[in-house]
């Protein structure tokens, strides 16, 4: 059997007509760039915004002319709208903040009149509330917080899920111990994979763990809602998602189209890793997430001979911050030996020794996230269909 390569799916997809039976998807430019990995096949198709709905027969069959290639195992085909459809050349586009399109403050005193309401975003059904664990930099240990978050609300006997929305460098199924692949039932829904009780979904589980994603804007968009919104989540109290490092593409996704009942950003100490962490926060104000707080991790360290205490990298900066900008201080969490071996070995702290220090930091965070969630007034999620 020939390998399979990206001529090969170019070259099916030349066969699919384009909207309105108009020339073919790849003489039109509407097939981003295709990534290959495991006999499995991703690309989305650019179609116009408002004929979203009206053109998932095309997806379909561009699904299934792919799918029809020897050596494919599986084709994962959305259909964005980042440009004009038929396009001589693609163009990236701008973040919504940047096209002019500006969000009055909750407490603005501008007109009623002065801006067209914001259309209500599509929720998960079944899912209560949507959290964002976020920081402005990498390195900071997001995602070992948010993994010990989603598992310190769970034993504090809450329903949890947890979404790895870090396309390009997933960690969520090391941290989790988690491998094999996600099975897809009917409407190409997928069953989340799920260690600890807790339910997961990454690109990890997706992709081979060295694979190189090598995407665009839209694509990783496109990727994140589809795990977000095609996944059978089933009845959470809250879903838990781990975003990628910054305040790019990505981010701006999860934060205009999804309705996020808060933020948690992460920070450690020091000045350089605060002043990204205040891009975070400026981002999720200025799109109108609200902060549930700041948790600032490596807080300290415990050497685990003596139990002396190192501030290295400073200390208190994250709580000062949250004191000066006004949002919640939800916690310090020390940089110790424990935690690091425990997410190394994808066993994590909270259950894997749940009665020590580090497991009652995180269940004391967690309890704190619950309480500025459940004292908020938590908007409608409305239900979504899915063709």
């Amino acid at each position: 059997m020939p390998e399979l390569t990206k001529d090969m799916v170019i070259a099916a997809l030349s066969k699919v007509r384009g909207p309105d039976l108009e020339g073919d998807l790849v003489s039109r430019n509407m097939v981003s760039d295709v990534f290959i990995a495991d006999g499995k096949v991703y690309f989305s198709i650019t179609v116009p915004s408002e004929r979203a709905k009206e053109l998932e027969p095309l997806r379909m069959a561009a699904e299934r002319s792919v799918t029809a290639i020897p050596g494919v195992k599986g084709a994962l085909v959305t259909l964005t709208a980042d440009r004009k459809a038929g396009s001589a050349a693609p163009t990236p586009a701008a973040p919504a903040a940047q096209k002019g399109h500006t969000h009055a403050h909750p407490h603005s005193h501008a007109p009623a009149n002065a801006a067209p309401a914001r259309p209500q975003k599509a929720g998960v059904p079944g899912v209560r509330a949507i959290v964002a664990v976020a920081s402005g930099k990498g390195g900071v240990g997001k995602s070992t917080t948010a993994v010990n978050l989603a598992l310190g609300l769970m034993a504090n006997g809450l329903k949890v899920g947890l979404l790895d929305a870090d396309i390009y460098g997933p960690s969520v199924p090391r941290l989790l111990n988690i491998s094999g692949k996600p099975k897809q039932i009917e409407n190409r829904i997928i069953v989340p994979m799920e260690n600890y009780g807790l339910k997961a979904m990454s690109m990890g589980f997706l992709v081979d763990e060295e694979a190189a994603m090598i995407w665009r804007g839209p694509m990783v968009q496109s990727a994140i809602l589809q795990m977000l919104r095609e996944v059978a989540w089933g009845e959470l109290d809250v879903l838990i998602v781990d975003m990628p490092p910054g305040t790019g593409d990505a981010q701006l996704t999860m934060a205009q189209q999804v309705p996020l009942a808060g933020a948690v950003i992460v920070s450690t100490p020091q000045d350089l890793a605060l002043i990204d962490a205040r891009k975070a926060i400026t981002m999720f104000r200025k799109v109108e997430v609200p902060l549930l707080g700041i948790v600032e991790n490596m807080s300290y360290f415990l050497a685990p001979d003596t139990g002396a205490r190192y501030d290295i990298f400073g200390h208190g900066g994250a709580r000062t911050e949250a004191e000066r900008i006004g949002v919640p201080f939800l916690g310090e969490v020390p940089l110790t030996m424990d935690i690091r071996e425990r997410s190394d070995a994808g066993t994590p702290v909270v259950v894997s020794d749940p009665t020590s220090p580090s497991a009652e930091i995180y269940r004391q965070i967690a309890a704190r996230v619950w309480e500025e969630l459940t004292g908020r007034k938590q908007r409608p999620v409305p239900a979504i269909v899915f063709d």
